[in-house]
């Protein structure tokens, strides 16, 4: 006990020392400055009770990837991530997202090449991947929030979100009808919200029309509104295998998305984009990517009073990662401080391909 006082007291005087300088440090007067903003961050107390923005594991979507096989296949581009087997890794990786609060999941599926076709018929399949994904993970996890991706790229042998003509355009009426197709099959394996990516003109009223005619009038769209043609796809084209394919010598099919995805030097066709998106029942606007794209998310947020969403894409997840591995960055501060800055541009929900492992870090950080 004697000892334990001492220890207090000499701590309590090392407290009571005033603080030291170095030296060379300058004498200064008061200099009359009122306003002190650093006041107010003085302590981790008053920075946690002033911060504006809070990140939470209910914020985010985790993107997962599924194929054929039981077992897991690495994607070589996005360290920590596979391709996961429909019946196999798929429900592991939901399990571990849901223990951690992560509860709200995405499906890409990896088509197998031969039923890729043209036309991409396979989309609607209701015995398709993506149909099964979505059974598989409603069966093991009711509660879950699963979303889906309405485009015809992963089923397309042509590559690209919609169908090609033979002159290299791609057809946007036509292709609503199989997206029309795709929505529903989702939604009658227990979709709780389908998303369309592909960009197509008038495709989200088209789409809530067509839930509406099935009797899924409860099932949510979480349009991709303001989806620009980036660099940053790169890696999840090689996961899904979905980039487009070189022309034929009877059939040209243009190298990239730009005649349907937007141009990323415009702002104010975004706010057109959204515009429609909620005038044709859209229930949650989306931008991709994010980061780069953080003033789009802020304009959205200001102009809609939907919910905004932003997807994390598989380039910023790389350029994080790949950067961590090679002793770069601090992986943990710079991945929450990306999300965070999405978050506080806007955005209430987020796709990352890191929902899981900022989840956890996320609960260390309050002691769970």
């Amino acid at each position: 006990a004697v000892g334990a006082g001492a220890g207090r007291r000499s701590r309590l005087a090392r407290a009571a020392e005033k603080p030291r300088l170095p030296v060379g440090t300058p004498e200064v007067e008061h200099i009359g400055i009122r306003k002190r903003p650093r006041r107010n961050r003085r302590g981790p107390a008053m920075r946690e009770m002033f911060a504006e923005t809070i990140l939470s594991p209910a914020n985010f979507i985790l993107p997962i990837f599924v194929h054929e096989g039981a077992d897991d296949i690495p994607i070589s581009s996005m360290p920590g991530v596979s391709r996961l087997g429909v019946d196999t890794g798929l429900l592991r990786e939901v399990r571990e997202a849901y223990a951690v609060g992560v509860k709200s999941v995405v499906i890409f599926p990896k088509t197998p090449d031969e039923l890729k076709t043209p036309t991409a018929e396979e989309c609607f399949n209701p015995s398709g991947l993506a149909q099964r994904a979505i059974r598989n993970v409603k069966r093991e996890f009711p509660d879950v929030v699963v979303y889906t991706d309405v485009a015809l790229d992963p089923y397309n042998s042509l590559g690209h979100d919609g169908i090609v003509r033979s002159d290299g355009v791609i057809m946007n009426d036509e292709t609503i009808a199989y997206l029309c197709k795709q929505a529903v099959s989702q939604a009658e394996a227990g979709a709780d919200y389908v998303s369309p990516s592909d960009m197509m003109d008038g495709r989200v009223g088209a789409i809530r029309d067509a839930l509406d005619n099935a009797g899924f009038t409860q099932v949510g769209i979480m349009s991709y509104t303001a989806k620009y043609a980036s660099a940053f796809y790169g890696p999840f084209r090689e996961a899904l295998d979905s980039k487009p394919r070189m022309p034929s010598d009877d059939w040209k099919v243009e190298p990239n998305k730009k005649t349907y995805q937007q141009n990323p030097a415009n702002w104010r066709e975004s706010l057109l984009e959204a515009k429609l998106d909620e005038e044709e029942g859209a229930d949650i606007l989306m931008v991709k990517p994010a980061m780069p794209y953080l003033d789009i998310i802020k304009g959205l947020s200001d102009n809609s009073n939907l919910p905004i969403a932003a997807y994390h894409v598989s380039g910023e997840y790389a350029m994080l990662k790949a950067a961590a591995l090679n002793g770069w960055l601090n992986e943990k501060d710079a991945v929450l401080e990306a999300l965070l800055s999405i978050k506080r541009a806007g955005a209430n929900v987020i796709l990352t391909y890191y929902a899981v492992q900022a989840a956890k870090w996320l609960r260390e950080d309050q002691g769970l």
